[in-house]
């Protein structure tokens, strides 16, 4: 009997072992005693053979509360809460008292499923057996508590427990590192220290997880002496944290450091590769992650999903393009593309790079078996990104009827579709089931109009911009101004994408001495430099108003190389001038950037027919040719009765198309008589004329 329990109990048992052993126990006639039983449930629930298990339960004679705890422990590791807990109900019914270990094991998946209902009714009935204050299951409820969100309840389980080992403060102080509270877990680390209770890995761990900006580097560093002093950097999870908490205090030099000194002191696992790939990442060193990603492979490390989503992120730049593309190469040869995170990862970085890649993203979209929220909203996000605004709603509708789970970046999408769509009924439809499913006071959806402007809690930036984008927009620069004065008397600290948007309201209304202090005080009084989007909005802004010099000596001066969007601008600008040298020359500069975008060959083939200059303006149109460069058509969207009728130039799909043009015709009519009779009459004689013309003719 004795040599039999030993094979049971031996730790790394295979399955045809513990069968082979299951098989022995029948045959000597030993499976009836309840200790033997015991043990075979035990190491099957460990080896997750749950249902034989359950066999071997059901076929017993008597159990006790062992019996019952193994099979619980055994729900509860395959994380089926609603089977542990009938068990549990079961358990009550037979008469088998609960133990510490019961509510140990059923308080561990209730914090994995985070019931915090469940949880509580299982403190009710431990308090009443006064089994609360023991150390095993008081520690369970303490981390029940924690792991729920409930710390201040963990700290009140805390204080009654009448002893309190390491695992108790551990559980404590991870739980007030979760919720951010960097005071308080500092402090417990302290009284921790100060009772007698060791430190460990598990407790510097979360610390560190608090620690991510730069202001802590300081306390990072007290940090890690500690832990050199306790010898825990040997630990991978502490190591790990360390180099993750160097970088985001925005030393990156550090997290080198532990990272190459993990090789002597500790052995490296993959999350040490992947902690070091994502500092890179979060430095923009993006050929450095690259390299750590071949290397790890050269140690023997496979790549997981974190490994090829963060090397993948890395790429999605233009300039990345066909490492990125080698990247989706490797990931289809290893079979890593049923991942869902890696092809939401693929998808996202073929849509940063241009919008031709569009199609590219499509085709790992459709080829998903399995798609998440974000895949859905990758897509959704690509096709406003691009314009294909119709193909958004559309993608929308069918994730509703899918009955997939939407989010606040969901319906930030989808009301951006109805904006460029000018479609004010259907974003109205889409904001009254924003409503409903309670993403009202989200900061990304709630900012769509004044009104959700008053009722939202506008205490952060992303709600100011929005509304002051929305008066910008729509030509009320002075409104604008005013709530970005507002937004600073309520002292809501403006972001990059603030000053954009004050920017564009200066320059849609020629306030250019407003813009221009704008400018100058971003980086000396908010601490915001320049970005390429603020010297964009700048050149516009001096285009629109004829300061085109200005705009000129602004781009001369900028401390990086313009890109396409800047010089883009300023050829604009030259258009609105009439400044043929300038434009000429910037557009040779954009034709070198981006050779396959049309918006360039148009905008000077316009300024060369504005200045009669026919033969330039030819040989664009036939540069554009040679180079299989075809201008794309705008679009025009009007929503008549709740449907939107769409329009292009020179469009006859529209089955009313007859009328529209012969209404047009007569407007164009009306618009050349009154201009000719404005040339021959005063200004009385033309209100006059107004005042008795027959506009039913027109209109």
């Amino acid at each position: 009997m004795q040599k039999l329990h030993s094979l049971i109990r031996t730790s790394h048992i295979t399955l045809p072992y513990l069968q082979a052993t299951h098989c022995l126990a029948i045959k000597s006639g030993s499976i009836s005693d309840l200790y033997t039983s015991n043990n075979l449930i035990t190491a099957y629930s460990k080896c997750a053979q749950l249902p034989l298990a359950l066999q071997l339960f059901d076929k017993m004679p008597q159990r006790d509360t062992v019996s019952w705890n193994a099979v619980i422990s055994g729900y509860v590791n395959t994380a089926d809460l609603d089977s542990t807990w009938q068990l549990l109900n079961a358990m009550r019914v037979s008469g088998h008292a609960f133990d510490n270990h019961t509510f140990g094991s059923t308080l561990k998946g209730v914090a994995r499923a985070q019931r915090l209902e469940l949880g509580q009714q299982l403190h009710s009935v431990m308090i009443k057996m006064r089994l609360n204050e023991n150390v095993f299951s008081g520690s369970a409820l303490l981390d029940m508590y924690a792991k729920c969100g409930r710390v201040d309840d963990a700290l009140v389980v805390f204080r009654y427990m009448p002893e309190c080992n390491y695992v108790s403060w551990n559980t404590l102080i991870a739980g007030y590192s979760r919720v951010g509270d960097l005071d308080m877990a500092f402090w417990l680390m302290r009284c921790q220290e100060l009772e007698g209770v060791g430190i460990d890995d598990g407790t510097v761990s979360p610390l560190l997880t608090l620690l991510d900006g730069v202001r802590f580097y300081s306390l990072v560093m007290q940090l890690h002496c500690k832990i050199v002093k306790h010898g825990l950097e040997a630990f991978n999870i502490v190591c790990n944290a360390i180099i993750t908490a160097y970088s985001e205090c925005c030393s990156l030099q550090d997290a080198e450091r532990v990272f190459v000194g993990a090789v002597t002191v500790t052995c490296r696992d993959l999350v040490t590769w992947n902690s070091m790939l994502a500092a890179y990442l979060l430095h923009k060193k993006e050929n450095l992650a690259f390299d750590v990603f071949i290397e790890m492979q050269s140690f023997g490390f496979e790549p997981d999903d974190y490994s090829y989503t963060g090397v993948i992120s890395g790429c999605s730049i233009k300039e990345h393009k066909s490492r990125g593309e080698s990247l989706h190469g490797l990931v289809i040869k290893r079979g890593a593309e049923v991942s869902v995170p890696v092809s939401n990862a693929l998808i996202a970085m073929y849509l940063g790079f241009d919008n031709r890649c569009m199609e590219d993203a499509l085709r790992i979209f459709f080829s998903m078996d399995v798609k998440d929220c974000c895949t859905w909203n990758s897509v959704l996000a690509g096709y406003v990104q691009v314009g294909r605004s119709e193909d958004a709603l559309r993608l929308f509708v069918q994730v509703r009827s899918l009955f997939v789970e939407i989010d606040d970046y969901t319906f930030s999408a989808v009301i951006r579709c109805c904006s460029d769509l000018a479609t004010l009924q259907l974003g109205q439809q889409v904001h009254v089931l924003s409503l409903k499913v309670g993403f009202d006071t989200n900061k990304y959806v709630g900012k769509d109009a004044k009104k959700c402007f008053e009722t939202t809690s506008n205490d952060n930036a992303i709600i100011w911009n929005s509304i002051i984008f929305g008066y910008a927009q729509h030509g009320q620069g002075n409104i604008a101004l005013e709530l970005f004065y507002l937004m600073r008397e309520k002292k809501v600290k403006p972001d990059h994408i603030t000053f954009v948007a004050v920017l564009t309201a200066c320059s849609h209304n020629g306030l250019v001495e407003e813009g221009r202090k704008i400018i100058q005080s971003m980086e000396s009084d908010f601490g915001i430099p320049l970005r390429m989007e603020h010297y964009a909005c700048a050149v516009d802004l001096y285009g629109r108003a004829g300061y085109l010099e200005e705009g000129k000596a602004l781009v001369e001066t900028m401390p990086f190389e313009p890109d396409a969007m800047v010089l883009r601008t300023l050829l604009g600008a030259c258009r609105s001038c009439g400044n043929i040298e300038l434009a000429s020359h910037v557009a040779k500069m954009l034709l070198v950037l981006e050779p396959e975008d049309h918006s360039t060959y148009v905008l000077l083939s316009d300024l060369y027919g504005r200045l009669k200059m026919w033969d330039e303006k030819a040989s664009v149109t036939r540069l554009m040719r040679e180079r299989g460069v075809k201008k794309v058509p705008g679009w025009s969207w009007i929503e008549v009765k709740n449907k939107v009728h769409a329009f292009n130039a020179e469009d006859h799909s529209h089955p009313q198309s007859k009328e529209i043009y012969e209404l047009l015709l007569q407007l164009k009519e009306g618009i050349m008589l009154f201009d000719n009779f404005v040339g021959q009459t005063s200004l009385l004689q033309c209100l006059d004329f107004l005042d008795g013309y027959d506009y039913q003719n027109f209109l």
